[in-house]
């Protein structure tokens, strides 16, 4: 029987400078889609997928992160006293019990693969899960939960993969296809950032994976790829010839919440999801349209 996946890394040491100058203050993993933080889709999902120790690698200015997750007895108790009791359950989500949650630094911007090497000694010899909470996935049942689902099946490493036009496969990690099996794929070799027109696929990596404790021995010896970084592409490549990776097709619309279009997009398509908002959201969506149409 396989180990469970309990484990994992939330890298938010960025410094968000494409959403400058909003994140001179605000940490971007707190920027909020509707009504929630981007860290909080993230956390619904490692829940839902059966993760019970979060390990956040942050970075200098981050404390309104950590804040986030602790307990406002104040906020709580004036919410009780005037019976707001959906607020309280909504509010409920947002904590985080004592030993849950945990913070390393990354004291140095040297790379992914740095900053999940970094929250080594709270991973021992246990495979983890690793989330980027700037791709945010919308689906019916949450991508990690997927993935989980099919590790059980596969072992070894395992990375979410979607595919993108061939232009674009040059800005991501992109699977060399050994065996093409449907929603799962055992892969040859991964290259990152493949210069344009040498790309092996159009299978690109997004920001999830279920990854064995070998990757951190490899990332020990810190190597250097791409960029002069330390790229977590190049550790999990590593496995191939071990116990070997699979690129996962999940089930759901990614959003890259790292960029403004995409952020902007994940606000609109969130927003059209909601009972609540999406007949007046619509309504104006609709009235731009027709302006912008008028105006041709």
């Amino acid at each position: 029987m396989r180990t469970k996946v309990t484990k994992a890394i939330f890298p938010v040491a960025g410094l968000g400078t494409r959403f400058l100058p909003a994140t001179k203050s605000v940490p971007k993993e707190i920027m909020t889609l509707v009504d929630r933080p981007l860290i909080q889709y993230a956390i619904d999902e490692a829940r839902a997928a059966g993760i019970k120790e979060f390990i956040f690698v942050t970075s200098r200015g981050k404390s309104a992160l950590e804040d986030y997750f602790d307990h406002s007895h104040q906020l709580e108790s004036e919410l009780r006293k005037k019976g707001k009791t959906e607020l309280l359950e909504i509010l409920k989500e947002t904590n985080m019990d004592s030993g849950e949650i945990a913070y390393v630094r990354q004291h140095k911007a040297l790379g992914l693969g740095h900053a999940v090497w970094c929250a080594r000694r709270l991973i021992h010899n246990e495979p983890f899960a690793v989330i980027l909470p700037d791709d945010v996935i919308a689906a019916e049942k949450p991508c990690l939960q997927q993935m989980v689902e099919a590790y059980a099946e596969t072992g070894g490493s395992m990375v979410a993969a979607m595919e993108v036009p061939p232009e674009k496969a040059s800005s991501y990690g992109v699977l060399d296809v050994k065996e093409d099996m449907g929603s799962v794929v055992s892969v040859n070799n991964m290259v990152e950032k493949p210069p344009r027109g040498e790309e092996p696929s159009n299978l690109a990596v997004i920001g999830r994976y279920i990854l064995s404790p070998n990757v951190l021995r490899t990332l020990n010896k810190k190597e250097t790829g791409a960029g002069g970084e330390i790229q977590l592409t190049d550790a999990i490549a590593k496995e191939i010839q071990g116990d070997g990776v699979y690129g996962f097709r999940f089930r759901g619309q990614r959003f890259d919440c790292g960029s403004k279009a995409g952020f902007l997009q994940a606000t609109v398509s969130f927003g059209l999801s909601r009972d609540d908002l999406k007949d007046e959201l619509m309504a104006y969506l609709q009235e731009v349209i027709a302006v912008d149409k008028a105006a041709q």
